[in-house]
């Protein structure tokens, strides 16, 4: 009696009453509640049997009502399909091993293919690649025995035999200290045919006419480069040097160099430019690389001019450079002697190129830091004419041409052309002069300080996931599929790697010549042709939106076995690209027995860029198998 007594002075008390105000909030809710989940359960049941019963009997079937009343079995089964999707072309995809004799194939330099081209000029020993039908679908093998190389520096004297079994330069060589086999491995002692004392000795002699160690050369290209000792050996003076050779009757010589741990491409100067920017290279050099420099209208020569930066040097050594000493052990007659380096001296000449020194076998020429007086005096010394709407940056597949390739123009003869550049290792992270003079449309100064910052915090996280590229020492040759600025390489650069830079050709903007201002190297590439490179060349592979790139331009099957024959076993790939895209390559890296799989993005989970990350098994060619037919013995 108390209780409702209390409830009737709540009632009409004046006062507010928190404890009835919840209470009544309390129940609203629950009949609230319970209204809702009636109306939720009749709106969702199924019609009752009566009213089945009397749709049936009106003759008005529903497609909601698949219930028969005659029979009284229900249908539960969907009625609503989607198509199935389409089979994936990846499903198709199928890379078994190559026979063992592909080994060493590299399909842009097939030695029977370049046999249907000209031997003039040396066009046969250009890129030839094969057409889409003649491509091979399956995986190049490792000869059998192949095992890691050592690592750098140890690998700068020594490598596997196994891995590249040619004995041919160490005969043809044998005299000259190129390389020699000890045991189960090939040495490499640092000699050279115009470097007897050594590839070391041979740089200080360099070093005592041309400065090398303030910074102010870093990137330098050596022609017809032997095993690449003399790359090798600038290594330890912050001087990165691209190495190349054809493939011809030096069977290897670049290989030899990659598996050395030094940058080399198979190329040869013959009729198309070299695939690099203008105004690329520090240094030049020639070690009797048996390139005719004064013939053809000094057409190789005029090439180097134009890869040369502004004040760069062309250093050569060999014939014909002190032929008076030379001219009996070269078996040449003094004459031929003579008129070749008069024909080199003539060619350099009209280059505008200033001969710094002949001393004992080295010549070495500057090129001009500008074009001021070489147009004053042209005239006068009968100066080759200027290339005119030409650019100078285009090398793919490019004809080269005898004219001379205009350096920028400057306002004073004391200005260097195109900017001048810091010295390394400033030079790293100065912005390029491409860049901040607005030759490149749409990079700002801005964007190469973020980019390169971007690229510290991307390179730290690859790291966490990617314990090979982590650990210090256990790569070494590392290519960028697709790299923009050279940020990724910058990254990296206080580890003991190199990186081969390459900016596709089909990307809007050029920008090989601000990676080459950073004091890095790399080349052009078409990722629907081969690389210019032998099977198992880099230890890491590197790509950023390439697939996005070439999506519609050939297969993704076609760049995948790319990827794989230039890739040694155990190697890894990191491959940045959309989601959608990425789930079609890891179905055919799948396919080619890759370890595959698919991680979040540096900024997490709901980024629609995600990364692929993939290492390749390690499987080398079969033992041959033996012909168990028995000869008869008559």
């Amino acid at each position: 009696m108390a209780n409702w007594v209390t409830l009737i002075q709540n009632c009409v008390s004046k006062k507010p009453n928190n404890q009835l105000t919840r209470l009544y909030l309390l129940t609203f809710t629950t009949f609230l509640c319970t209204l809702f989940y009636l109306l939720g359960l009749w709106h969702h049941s199924p019609p009752s049997l009566t009213a089945v019963a009397a749709t049936h009997r009106l003759n008005c079937p529903t497609a909601a009502n698949p219930i028969s009343i005659h029979n009284s079995t229900l249908d539960f089964l969907p009625h609503h399909f989607l198509p199935d999707p389409a089979v994936a072309a990846a499903r198709d995809f199928h890379a078994p091993p190559c026979d063992a004799e592909f080994s060493e194939y590299t399909p842009c330099e097939d030695v029977k293919r370049s046999l249907n081209f000209p031997r003039e000029n040396l066009v046969y020993r250009e890129r030839h690649c094969p057409a889409a039908e003649e491509l091979l679908q399956c995986r190049i093998p490792a000869p059998l025995g192949y095992r890691l190389p050592p690592r750098w520096p140890e690998s700068r004297d020594a490598a596997w035999f196994a891995n590249v079994p040619h004995e041919e330069l160490v005969v043809e060589k044998k005299n000259q200290n190129w390389v020699r086999v000890e045991g189960d491995r090939f040495v490499f002692p640092g000699g050279g045919t115009m470097f007897p004392r050594g590839a070391s000795a041979y740089i200080d002699d360099i070093g005592n006419l041309v400065n090398l160690e303030d910074g102010s050369v870093r990137t330098a290209l050596d022609t017809g480069c032997g095993v690449a000792s003399w790359g090798a050996y600038l290594l330890s003076r912050d001087i990165l040097a691209v190495s190349f050779a054809p493939r011809d009757t030096h069977e290897a010589q670049v290989q030899f160099a990659l598996e050395r741990g030094v940058p080399a491409l198979i190329g040869v100067l013959a009729s198309i430019r070299l695939p690099y920017p203008s105004r690329a290279f520090d240094m030049a050099h020639c070690s009797r690389c048996l390139i005719p420099w004064g013939q053809n209208e000094g057409i190789y020569l005029n090439e180097v001019d134009r890869v040369l930066r502004p004040g760069g040097y062309w250093i050569l050594s060999g014939p014909p450079i002190n032929w008076q000493s030379h001219w009996k052990g070269w078996e040449r007659t003094r004459e031929s002697l003579k008129d070749e380096q008069d024909a080199i001296e003539k060619v350099a000449k009209s280059l505008c190129w200033k001969k710094l020194v002949q001393k004992g076998d080295l010549a070495i020429w500057q090129k001009p830091t500008n074009h001021i007086h070489c147009k004053i005096t042209r005239k006068v010394y009968k100066n080759r004419p200027f290339c005119q709407a030409q650019d100078p940056d285009t090398a793919w597949y490019t004809k080269m041409d005898t004219c001379l390739t205009p350096l920028p123009e400057v306002d004073d003869i004391k200005e260097v052309s195109g900017g001048e550049l810091a010295k390394w290792p400033e030079r790293l992270t100065s912005v390029p002069p491409r860049i901040s003079s607005g030759s490149l449309k749409g990079i700002t100064a801005d964007m190469f300080k973020e980019n390169t910052e971007l690229w510290k915090k991307r390179v730290a996280y690859y790291k966490t996931f990617d314990y090979q590229l982590a650990e210090r020492g256990r790569y070494r040759n590392l290519l960028d599929m697709n790299a923009y600025l050279g940020g990724f390489a910058a990254a990296l650069i206080d580890d003991p790697v190199w990186v081969m830079n390459i900016v596709p050709v089909e990307n809007e903007v050029n920008t090989l010549g601000a990676i080459y201002e950073r004091g890095l190297i790399g080349t052009y590439q078409n990722w629907c042709e081969a690389m210019s490179t032998y099977p198992r060349t880099y230890d890491f592979i590197h790509g950023d939106s390439v697939f996005s790139l070439y999506q519609n331009r050939c297969k993704m099957e076609y760049i995948l076995l790319e990827m794989d024959r230039i890739l040694r076993p155990q190697g890894s790939v990191i491959l940045r690209d959309d989601v959608d895209v990425l789930l079609k390559v890891k179905s055919m890296a799948d396919a080619m027995q890759w370890d595959a799989r698919i991680v979040d993005h540096e900024n997490g989970p709901h980024q629609r860029e995600k990364i692929l990350y993939a290492v390749k098994q390690y499987w080398t060619a079969p033992l041959p198998q033996k012909n168990s037919t028995q000869k008869a013995i008559n």
